[in-house]
């Protein structure tokens, strides 16, 4: 005795038992009670999400007579009367259903269409079902469009296609058209779930996912990969047999991958793709597998609230989660999605898929243990203690705290300059203050000109005589110490190293810059930090994390932060825009004051300094 397969077993027979289609089964149900009809339907949607499921019901609905025998058009059709019955076995003979796909010329549709003058034989509408009717030829198109548009009474046109593009608009603008969507993977699941506890079969959720996820949307797919999973696995549907069925990537070879990266093992992610070679997996499956695990850490990074409780790998996507930081998850996931278009141009997928891992690694920013080497003098434990001024073994790591720490000192201590004197006839050659949407060679000086016109004749002007010689450049000097905020100066400090490293970066660098240290401790052997950040898209854990584990790093000791809101001042971003601010004044100063300039502005009455144009060097 032969059993019958699930796709055709469970077929929907009403339009409550449909599951997806919830959109066109509202509509076509109101129009039924409400016996507002049409007289062509065009459904549209690819495979195997119920277009001739919907078309069997609808004709079911226009013929039903109930089981009385008096019953009329209805949006539920009994399922038992006669009608109804012929319909699901097919017998029904005023129910028509053509293939377009071997019956696409103008012959078979005009035997079609010569049969629809005569009325129904037993039913009370015809229905002619066409499939695929994106097949038929221009001109069997051509042939039934008269037809199509002003049809009998009792002709119902239903028209079926998986690709609409090539439906002739004469054709579209005479049917209602139906949009029947991909079923999303959860309501596959839960179907396939409800067959098996009819079926009596036992089912591993892992599995049912599996197969949901394999059917891309389209019900028929999942329960035809059902049959076929039951067989595999001997009468029960298991993960592990499901997942090498359909030749799945384990998720602890997706595991391995984000380790591997988050750690820049470039031998982890070798041995994983050789891992993958030798049990025959599928490269483009292990990206699509890559692509998910990112998509689910991205929500989890992200907007946590919205994570799948139920998901019964969720505490390995927390994992994972925290293993990278939500940019750098973004750029991998883009790069796992370009990448499988890639593979078909690599001389194998496998070559492919290990160049892309390794692209990942290259984008992955510089670990701090490519930098033992280069490690600096471990930073002060206490304030004011002897460590506070060791410098620091490496020259480039020195230079930087140097450079970071003289800049964030200029911007709090003017720079020291020495007044000049000019005489009168230089002064009045300034450059005049420039006016706003006026360009400056626009604008021409007054005073410059009145003395121009007072000696018309005279030779041009000596460079006027300096009282005092100017400076020969502004210099920034570096107080030996900040008695204001020295809890500043030393976060400076910290933050110039762990840069120098390039142990921070990205969002956790901004954090650092943008942040104010209010209070530092010690415990034990490690210490505490306080830091107030303004910002609180910055205030996440996972920035907090990797800056405690870069602090702790460059501290040699173990590192806690700790983050509060509210205002934040004296932060080293704040110190630096300051000290540009302080270079670009004392720059336009110094121009303004060089005895060159000043006789050449002297010398050319029309001469002027372009504002803005001065930048430090």
């Amino acid at each position: 005795m032969s059993s019958m397969v699930l796709a055709r077993k469970y077929r929907p027979h009403s339009f409550e038992a449909m599951v997806g289609q919830g959109h066109v089964v509202q509509a076509l149900s109101n129009a039924l009670t409400q016996q507002r009809l049409h007289h062509a339907y065009l459904f549209t949607g690819t495979r195997g999400v119920g277009k001739t499921t919907v078309s069997r019901i609808l004709a079911k609905s226009l013929n039903c007579v109930g089981l009385d025998g008096t019953g009329g058009i209805t949006a539920r059709p009994c399922g038992q009367c006669q009608p109804c019955r012929d319909i699901d076995s097919g017998r029904f003979v005023d129910y028509v259903e053509l293939d377009a796909a071997s019956n696409r010329g103008v012959e078979e549709i005009s035997q079609l269409l010569d049969q629809s003058v005569y009325k129904p034989v037993v039913g009370r509408f015809k229905v002619y079902m066409i499939d695929e009717v994106h097949m038929l030829t221009n001109h069997a198109f051509n042939a039934m469009l008269k037809t199509l548009e002003e049809p009998p009474d009792y002709l119902k046109f239903v028209l079926a296609t998986t690709d609409p593009q090539k439906v002739p608009v004469t054709v579209l603008s005479r049917c209602l058209q139906f949009n029947l969507r991909p079923m999303a993977m959860q309501t596959v699941q839960d179907h396939l779930q409800q067959v098996m506890a009819s079926e009596a079969i036992s089912a591993e959720s892992g599995a049912l996912s599996l197969l949901a996820r394999a059917a891309r949307g389209s019900m028929r797919d999942a329960l035809s990969l059902t049959d076929q999973a039951i067989a595999f696995g001997g009468g029960s549907l298991l993960e592990a047999n499901v997942r090498q069925m359909l030749g799945a990537v384990d998720r602890q070879h997706i595991q391995k991958i984000i380790e591997s990266v988050s750690a820049g093992d470039g031998v982890g992610l070798v041995a994983a793709v050789d891992t993958l070679r030798e049990l025959g997996l599928s490269a483009s499956g292990t990206l699509e597998e890559l692509a998910t695990a990112l998509q689910r850490m991205a929500v989890i990074q992200v907007v946590p609230q919205a994570a799948d409780s139920s998901d019964p790998d969720g505490a390995l996507w927390q994992a994972l989660a925290r293993m990278l930081a939500p940019d750098e998850t973004q750029l991998f996931y883009s790069l796992a999605l370009q990448g499988r278009a890639e593979l078909a141009l690599a001389p194998d997928e496998y070559s492919g898929l290990l160049m892309l891992l390794l692209r990942l690694l290259a984008f992955k920013p510089a670990q701090t243990e490519q930098h033992a080497g280069d490690r600096a003098a471990p930073s002060p434990k206490a304030e004011g203690s002897e460590a506070a001024n060791k410098p620091a073994s490496e020259p480039a790591v020195q230079e930087a705290v140097q450079a970071v720490v003289q800049t964030a000192r200029a911007a709090i201590e003017p720079p020291a300059t020495q007044p000049v004197a000019v005489t009168p006839k230089a002064m009045s050659a300034r450059a005049p203050q420039v006016s706003q949407g006026i360009p400056p060679w626009e604008v021409l000086p007054d005073q410059a000109y009145e003395a121009g016109n007072a000696e018309p004749d005279s030779a041009p002007a000596e460079a006027p005589a300096l009282t005092e010689p100017p400076a020969p450049a502004v210099q920034l000097v570096v107080a030996a110490a900040l008695p204001e905020d020295p809890l500043a100066d030393r976060w400076a400090q910290l933050v110039a190293q762990m840069a120098a490293r390039n142990s921070i970066t990205a969002l956790v660098r901004e954090l650092a810059m943008q942040a104010q240290c209010v209070a530092t401790m010690e415990e034990g052997d490690g210490s505490r930090w306080r830091l107030r950040v303004e910002r609180e898209s910055l205030r996440g854990d996972m920035h907090r994390e990797r800056l405690a584990q870069a602090l702790s790093q460059l501290l040699e000791h173990t590192a806690t932060i700790e983050l509060e809101g509210g205002s934040a001042v004296n932060t080293p971003a704040q110190r630096d825009q300051a000290a540009r601010e302080r270079r670009q004044r004392a720059a336009e100063d110094l121009i303004q004051r060089d005895p060159l300039v000043i006789s050449a502005l002297a010398r050319y009455p029309g001469a002027r300094i372009v504002a803005g144009s001065i930048r430090p060097v």
